[in-house]
């Protein structure tokens, strides 16, 4: 993963990292040595490392059945959810006859909360095809939806 070290003068203490467009961007004080500022990336790319290698379609079909019988008590099923990288611009797509949910692979690399919205609002569409005053309700019993809607919205027009 290509990685851009951005240094502060006014930053004294802390290094921060976050993903953009597939990038590692570390925000870092001015004065921190090159050393130790090497210790911390490579920390931080091993995390990242697990982090993506655990979220895979396995991950995915756990995290449905979680929030399934955590929001939907259990009722709902599915032939096969995955993550797809042909989505350029969905977050994730479900066809309700055939039972298939797919989600962007872009998710992996978000905040688990996040991917769960968008796979609860997945799961929603298997009852509800449209996006009615019904589906609204069955994916606002997710408690963060409204924050995910936002952070994926921030995240939109960051990129």
């Amino acid at each position: 993963m290509q990685v851009i070290v951005k240094r502060s003068k006014r930053r004294r203490k802390t290094i921060q990292a976050r993903i953009v467009k597939g990038t590692l961007v570390v925000l870092a004080p001015y004065s921190l040595s090159e050393s130790i500022l090497n210790d911390h990336i490579a920390r931080i790319g091993a995390r990242l490392e697990r982090l993506g290698s655990s979220r895979n379609d396995d991950h995915l079909n756990a995290r449905a059945n979680h929030l399934n019988m955590k929001y939907f008590d259990g009722l709902l099923y599915w032939s096969s959810i995955y993550y797809s990288k042909r989505q350029k611009r969905r977050r994730g797509s479900c066809n309700s006859r055939k039972k298939t949910i797919r989600i962007s692979h872009k998710l992996s690399d978000m905040p688990q909360w996040v991917e769960d919205y968008v796979i609860v609002h997945e799961l929603a569409h298997l009852t509800e095809p449209n996006h009615g005053k019904r589906f609204k309700s069955l994916v606002k019993r997710y408690p963060l939806a409204e924050r995910a809607i936002g952070f994926l919205i921030a995240t939109e027009t960051n990129q």
